[in-house]
């Protein structure tokens, strides 16, 4: 499975974690819930540590991702990053596996 996190992304994930206090097994969770207005929405969380069934990947220094079994099917691909416009700021989603969209950038349909 691939996922990408852009340097801006991964600055500000770093950020969150130092804030959080979190220590060498803390991680980005990265999820995939039923909800929004199309359909799905994603869903980030620092968390002290991953569970049983995760999958965990080594993104850049410093960052792991934690990825439930259910997410893992709909993260394939995805590219996340941290963009700040007039409209305000935070973490977007390029995902190749969403057929389709919303205005709010986190909600998406397969």
């Amino acid at each position: 499975m691939q996922i990408n996190l852009s340097e801006t992304a991964a600055e500000k994930v770093r950020g969150f974690m130092a804030e959080h206090g979190a220590d060498t097994d803390a991680g980005l969770r990265v999820a995939v819930l039923p909800g929004g207005c199309s359909g799905f929405q994603y869903g980030l969380n620092i968390e002290d540590t991953p569970e049983d069934d995760d999958e965990i990947f080594d993104l850049m220094e410093g960052i792991r991702v934690f990825i439930d079994p259910f997410s893992a099917q709909y993260l394939e691909g995805v590219e996340i990053d941290y963009v700040t416009t007039m409209m305000g700021s935070g973490f977007t989603f390029k995902n190749p596996v969403a057929a389709g969209g919303c205005g709010c950038g986190s909600s998406f349909t397969i």
